[in-house]
């Protein structure tokens, strides 16, 4: 979770909100992604899905079994369904997202019965550093509005 959090960095310094995802296959590292929506001016540019394709590419094949995710904010309803579809084994999240978090706040998409695939899932990983760095950045962000800036 270390890793996501400094990749959240990264898409912090970008002037993206700070999130950062990392994927684990067979303990090694084959994905590292931070939000890029602003750099690359795409609405899906989140940093799960980033990942993910760096993670099939890494494996060379689109179903990644036997791989654990680990992203600093509660996966949207667009990377919930992304990481059913990739067959992922394992979400590992840090702080849980209760506007549009669709691992248990809004909606439990990762475990859903109805699908074709569900995700063990594990939160609150390092909760309190990953709620941290983006309450900070929402507060500057809303300091600097309010300065006109």
């Amino acid at each position: 979770m270390r890793m996501a959090i400094d990749q959240a960095y990264i898409a912090e310094e970008n002037g993206d909100v700070p999130i950062g995802a990392v994927i684990v296959y067979e303990n090694r590292v084959i994905a590292r992604a931070h939000n890029q929506r602003q750099l690359l001016n795409d609405p899906t540019a989140h940093a799960e899905m980033i990942a993910l394709t760096q993670a099939s590419e890494a494996v060379g094949n689109w179903r990644l079994h036997g791989c654990t995710i680990y992203v600093t904010l509660e996966p949207c309803p667009m990377c919930a369904g992304a990481l059913v579809l990739a067959r992922v084994d394992r979400l590992v999240f840090g702080t849980d997202d209760p506007k549009a978090g669709a691992c248990g706040s809004l909606y439990n998409i990762v475990q859903d019965g109805r699908l074709n695939h569900r995700l063990e899932m594990v939160s609150g990983v390092l909760q309190e550093d990953c709620r941290f760095q983006l309450q900070a950045f929402f507060q500057r962000r809303r300091s600097e509005n309010k300065n006109g800036q």
